[in-house]
């Protein structure tokens, strides 16, 4: 049992590697038939042609196209995301600044969404056709149709500037206390909870039926 688990959480990473590299292949190109010069865009319409020239030279926009996406590919795999075209910063530094606070609002809603969709789908299913089965499915099944975009302004609406419960804007800065953190994130994390919650009670539910387990 535990060599199949081992094979099929191998094929499924595989597979996502094989699913990013082409897409990058994808993004790669579609770049390259966009209109429109990069040295020009940077140096502006008044730029001679010398400078032009040297710019393209100095970002390697002279390689052909398959040369530097090989460059970039082994970049990557070094680390080495490449600089930013707009305002010369290192990417890899420019994403890393940021990705602590995706993972910190993506942590905050998975240690509510989980537990919480395990406790629905059990309750669901004990309850099974009854109101508090039809109650819960509904109530998820309203919340996949809303997108997640109406929800955001729902609840910004009223429980930001109605009732004034958390900021309506979430902006979390390096030296911000833990608590002050959460209360920034409060509407972030309840319209991700509202969404990624729906989904799995339902997946739980499903697979609560189906293997019969209650």
């Amino acid at each position: 049992m535990n060599a199949a688990i081992l094979k099929l959480v191998a094929q499924r990473i595989a597979l996502g590697l094989m699913l990013i590299f082409l897409v990058s292949i994808l993004i790669f190109a579609g770049t390259q038939m966009l209109p429109g010069d990069v040295a020009q865009a940077i140096l502006g319409q008044s730029a001679t042609p010398e400078a032009l020239a040297n710019l393209r030279a100095e970002l390697g926009l002279n390689a052909p196209v398959h040369e530097r996406y090989l460059s970039w590919l082994a970049g990557l795999l070094h680390g080495d995301l490449g600089t930013s075209l707009s305002n010369g910063q290192d990417i890899g530094n420019a994403i890393a600044g940021r990705l602590s606070n995706t993972l910190f609002l993506a942590g905050c809603a998975a240690l509510i969404s989980v537990p919480l969709a395990i406790i629905l789908g059990l309750v669901s299913v004990l309850y099974r056709n009854r109101w508090p089965d039809k109650l819960i499915s509904t109530v998820t099944l309203a919340s996949i149709s809303v997108p997640e975009f109406m929800l955001s302004y729902i609840l910004i609406f009223y429980l930001g500037v109605q009732l004034g419960w958390a900021p309506s804007v979430a902006m979390i800065n390096p030296g911000m206390p833990f608590l002050d953190r959460l209360h920034t994130i409060a509407l972030p994390v309840a319209v991700l909870v509202l969404v990624v919650l729906a989904h799995m009670m339902r997946m739980t539910r499903a697979a609560l039926r189906s293997e019969d387990v209650v």
